[in-house]
């Protein structure tokens, strides 16, 4: 392949296009146009500017910059390419003139080159009845931008579709993969994605199934470590709230929950959160502490809720946390840590999935890996005032 043929890709022959590196975006102007701010006067390099009567102008090409720069087109490409054996006055020498002059690469080429789009689909499957409202969550807010982050860093971007996505939302798109986090048990987007011979990457829920890749938490470990964190301070009564959800996650907290308690010779005492949303959760917790025989001494709360409402639900039904009520919420709320007392929560670790779950990612789109496994994150139990016993 040539030189014009890796940079410049398929644009017209009057003004090429060209491939680059840095992602910044620029137009050539017209001829007789200003020069680019902080060019030479008349010689100075092009800048963006509309066409007549609002046509498109053509982009910036490799050798605008090499022109500009005073180097060769080579030395330019080596720069904004990270290859070559540059000194770094040159090298960036070569990137500043091509950021100053809005050069960008042309994805298009790129495209055709690498034979993927570099995108990635992105959809929470738990709150498929409300589909963009997994934003307002700490943790899924957290887990998705971790994963655009961390994609952005491999050089793939990610596409948000809403939970419950149809086929026709995401059919046209050129995707190469899709990470679904938590789908519920009756989602179709795993099963048409599949279909669609697109890669899924989602939780243990798809493992074993060809196409689909995991990337889990360990739910029945974070649950028995918060239950011994609880007896060892003396809690007999604990009391689980979790969100009326079929994921996986959920389900399986709660059987762990439940084997939990018999092998503790405890009641096991679980509430279920209707929706959603600090209403509903705190209507739930508000049930868990005011039914029953006796009243519980601890409280794990799965379903996510704003920690300084979990404590005045608390107050408000003649709790002191921790005195009577050991308090633990599964939560990435920074306000856990501002209450009085701190409240101690549950990390699923946001930051540690979405990195496990790109770097599988990349591993099965550029090198080949054909296996269908997975990994499997551990939880962090963060110990605060909440969830400890004062002292005599």
């Amino acid at each position: 392949m040539t030189e014009a043929s890796e940079h410049d890709g398929a644009t017209p022959e009057r003004h090429p296009a060209v491939a680059g590196h840095d992602g910044t975006e620029g137009r050539r102007r017209p001829p007789g146009g200003p020069a680019a701010p902080g060019g030479r006067g008349g010689q100075g390099g092009p800048a963006a500017q509309g066409g007549p009567g609002g046509q498109a102008v053509p982009r910036v090409r490799l050798v605008d910059v090499a022109r500009e720069a005073g180097l060769s087109k080579t030395t330019v490409s080596a720069a904004l390419n990270g290859t070559g054996r540059l000194s770094p006055e040159v090298r960036e020498k070569a990137r500043e003139t091509a950021r100053r002059m809005g050069y960008r690469p042309n994805a298009t080429a790129r495209q055709l080159r690498a034979g993927r789009a570099r995108l990635i689909g992105y959809v929470v499957g738990e709150l498929a009845d409300t589909p963009w409202t997994f934003l307002e969550s700490p943790y899924f807010a957290r887990l998705t931008g971790a994963t655009a982050a961390t994609a952005l860093a491999r050089g793939y971007a990610v596409v948000l579709l809403p939970a419950g996505s149809l086929q026709s939302e995401w059919a046209a798109l050129p995707l190469d993969a899709v990470v679904v986090a938590d789908p519920v048990a009756d989602d179709r987007i795993v099963e048409d994605l599949l279909a669609a011979r697109i890669p899924v990457f989602s939780d243990r829920s798809v493992e074993g199934r060809p196409g689909a890749h995991w990337v889990d938490v360990d739910a029945a470990a974070a649950v028995g470590q918060t239950l011994d964190h609880f007896h060892a301070q003396g809690a007999r009564r604990p009391v689980l709230v979790v969100p009326d959800s079929s994921t996986r996650f959920h389900r399986e907290v709660t059987e762990a929950h439940r084997a939990w308690c018999a092998a503790h010779g405890v009641p096991e005492r679980t509430v279920r959160a209707a929706e959603p949303g600090n209403g509903p959760v705190i209507r739930a917790v508000e049930t868990a502490l005011t039914s029953g025989p006796d009243r519980p001494d601890a409280l794990l709360l799965v379903a996510e809720a704003s920690p300084p409402l979990v404590l005045d639900a608390a107050r408000r039904h003649g709790y002191a946390v921790p005195g009577d009520l050991l308090l633990v919420c599964v939560s990435e709320d920074e306000t856990a840590l501002h209450t009085e007392p701190p409240v101690t929560t549950l990390s699923l670790r946001p930051d540690a999935v979405a990195e496990a779950g790109i770097a599988h990612l990349v591993a099965v789109l550029e090198r080949g890996l054909r296996e269908t496994g997975g990994a499997l994150v551990p939880v962090r139990l963060d110990v605060r005032g909440s969830s400890v016993r004062p002292g005599p």
